[in-house]
């Protein structure tokens, strides 16, 4: 049996998805619908079970034959002020998770997150000096690599994989609200006859933004090598968030960009530049090349297109 967890969200779908394409269907799924919108991400997917994640832990010692977790749940949103669920959700839960794993020597590959580097002014590699989260979900994140990061220092009979996923965008977000994609935004914006907007000074916020396909390609890279460690998630190419809206408009010519005035609530918590040291994604054998903005973002509308903005 594979579990993943975050199984109904964004990135845990599109995993399920890929594993059903190798022909896995003996899944796991561990989620939370308290947000039903969620089932939608579910509806094409063959999984063999359904648990709600409250209940999980409890149940934890009655899944017998797990190879391996992919453990993608979290809080994701980067504005939650409540620091207490933050950690319980995303740090003491994931350590639950992680010693079940080590105990019954189950492949446990979990998502990070390049937040952890905050401003990125020493850099976006797998390093302690380079990293000084920004928030509460960063820190959650954070403090977990460097849990992980001990135990990575012993001698493990199981694999123990993090990945620190930069700028996701593509298909099954569309439960995300306001956490979705800049790019699922404008492209809901522009269906509806409105205007694409930008923060003020977007030419000059630039990210490294990934897509979800190629999240994928890197999680089944390692699951099939089985390698440990915790590596970064990205193309390695910071655009910005004008090129997806001029990527949008050349293909809805009758779109229009709009600038609005940046928001106090990010001020001083926003990573204004982030690019991906994949350096040692590299050396660990992963080669494929990732898609640019361009590439993506026109994937990912054509997509939108036809399914009518649903998440299949």
């Amino acid at each position: 049996m594979i579990i993943v967890t975050g199984g109904a969200g964004f990135i845990g779908s599109n995993i399920i998805k890929s594993l059903n394409e190798k022909g896995i269907t003996n899944i796991l799924v561990v989620d939370s619908l308290l947000d039903p919108k969620k089932h939608l991400n579910l509806n094409r997917l063959k999984i063999a079970d359904f648990v709600d994640k409250e209940d999980f832990l409890q149940r934890m010692g009655h899944y017998k034959q797990v190879e391996t977790i992919f453990h993608q749940g979290a809080c994701s949103d980067t504005m939650e002020t409540n620091g207490q669920y933050m950690m319980r959700n995303n740090f003491e839960y994931s350590k639950e998770l992680l010693t079940f794993s080590l105990t019954h020597k189950i492949n446990f590959l979990y998502a990070s997150s390049a937040s952890v580097y905050g401003s990125g002014h020493n850099g976006f590699r797998e390093d302690y000096v380079c990293e000084y989260p920004l928030n509460i979900y960063a820190y959650s994140k954070f403090l977990f690599d460097h849990y992980v990061r001990d135990i990575l220092k012993s001698k493990l009979t199981s694999q123990v994989l993090g990945l620190r996923y930069f700028n996701v965008y593509g298909p099954a977000e569309n439960h995300k609200g306001r956490m979705a994609s800049v790019a699922f935004h404008q492209m809901t914006a522009a269906a509806k006859g409105e205007t694409l907007k930008l923060f003020e000074g977007s030419d000059n916020f630039r990210r490294d933004f990934v897509h979800v396909d190629d999240i994928v390609s890197v999680n089944q890279f390692f699951f099939e090598t089985k390698k440990s460690g915790i590596f970064n998630c990205g193309t390695g190419n910071a655009q910005s968030f004008m090129d997806i809206a001029s990527t949008l408009k050349e293909l809805i010519p009758s779109a229009q960009i709009e600038t609005i005035p940046f928001p106090d609530a990010l001020k001083g918590k926003y990573q204004a530049f982030t690019q991906a040291d994949i350096t040692s994604l590299q050396n660990a054998g992963y080669a494929k090349p990732f898609l640019d903005i361009q590439s993506g973002v026109k994937r990912y509308y054509e997509q939108f297109q036809k399914t009518e903005g649903d998440v299949v």
